[in-house]
């Protein structure tokens, strides 16, 4: 097999290559690479073919550069092995999952100081990527709803965020047909503020997204600062921008290091927060939330009605079927950590 090179995908690798023969039936064999053989193979012939290829992978526990949780403990381990097939998406199938995905949402809802914490909205996703697709597509619609209300165009919507921000919101944009608006950081000003804010918001403004836990410095934008920026204009001016605010790693970590930091759902202007339950949510890859203040800060024709897997039950994701594991091992962390924790 090919030494391993960091850029071994601009590689020419063999047609075939080699099987160890301890498995094999007939001595050695070559398996092609880039088609499927007619004949199959033992069980661990397969096994090991993609064990010893793994190998040539860095080591998870080393790896801090990826944002994601790379250990969790024997019992979780357990656990999730004895979950990982349940399709999160099929609700009455395993109901007891889906409940425990609810328990989740309001142990966030109430973590974030949601006015109500036991009605409001929240799904689970498969990163706090979409999660921000969701929060973002969510602010697009509202924006829309309220324009067509008022018989105004919803023609050329903006977003508006820090020029540090992470690409999801730069792949929003470009998905969504949603102008960005980059408040430039710099090193005098290494963060939005409420002031680039004002600079770059107008009517077709749909939200302003700032970020807890900026990617490359892990400070946290000022959303208190924002919040009232954008009360103080919409007194002067009528416009009212609501703020989602990206918490990817700063959600699990502002209630419990900086309690008294006011940035969440104690500010109105906060309409929905997304969160990253694969990094300091401390579960497996790939977990996120998004939270919405209440019930009606997300718009009911986002909600599909699902009637063809036992029940009607509602859906709001980008994806569908997707393992309930990552779930289970979020409230693992609740039920074993607890606030103290």
């Amino acid at each position: 097999m090919p030494k391993w090179h960091p850029h071994r995908e601009q590689m020419k690798l063999p047609e075939e290559f080699s099987v160890n023969p301890l498995y094999s039936r007939e001595g050695e064999e070559t398996i092609p690479r880039l088609r499927m053989r007619n004949q199959g193979m033992l069980p661990d012939t397969a096994y090991q073919i993609i064990h010893d290829e793994m190998t040539l992978d860095g080591s998870s526990r080393l790896n801090l550069a990826t944002f994601v949780t790379t250990w969790m403990e024997p019992a979780a381990e357990r656990l999730y092995a004895k979950s990982f097939d349940k399709n999160m998406i099929d609700k009455d199938e395993y109901p007891q999952t889906a409940a425990i995905e609810e328990r989740c949402i309001r142990i966030l809802a109430d973590l974030w100081n949601s006015p109500h914490p036991d009605t409001t909205m929240g799904v689970s996703t498969t990163g706090s990527s979409e999660a921000c697709m969701l929060g973002g597509l969510a602010l697009k619609r509202r924006w829309q709803k309220a324009r067509k209300s008022q018989g105004l165009s919803t023609e050329s919507p903006n977003i508006v965020f820090s020029s540090a921000v992470q690409v999801v919101w730069e792949k929003f944009a470009n998905y969504w047909d949603v102008e960005a608006r980059y408040v430039n950081i710099s090193p005098e000003h290494p963060y939005l503020d409420s002031q680039g804010v004002l600079d770059a918001v107008d009517e077709n403004t749909i939200g302003v997204v700032p970020i807890l836990g900026v990617t490359y410095t892990g400070l946290y934008e000022p959303v208190a600062e924002i919040a009232k920026a954008l009360d103080d204009l919409q007194e002067k001016t009528g416009l009212d921008i609501p703020i989602h605010v990206d918490a990817a790693s700063g959600g699990f970590i502002a209630p419990f290091l900086q309690p008294d930091l006011v940035w969440d759902f104690q500010l109105p202007r906060v309409k929905s927060i997304n969160v990253s339950g694969h990094k300091y949510g401390l579960v497996y890859p790939g977990l996120g939330w998004v939270i919405w203040r209440e019930k009606e800060d997300l718009p009911e024709d986002l909600i599909f009605k699902v009637s063809y897997l036992g029940g009607n039950m509602p859906t709001f994701a980008l994806n569908f079927s997707r393992p309930g594991a990552q779930v289970l091992m979020q409230y693992y962390n609740f039920l074993r950590l607890g606030r103290e924790g």
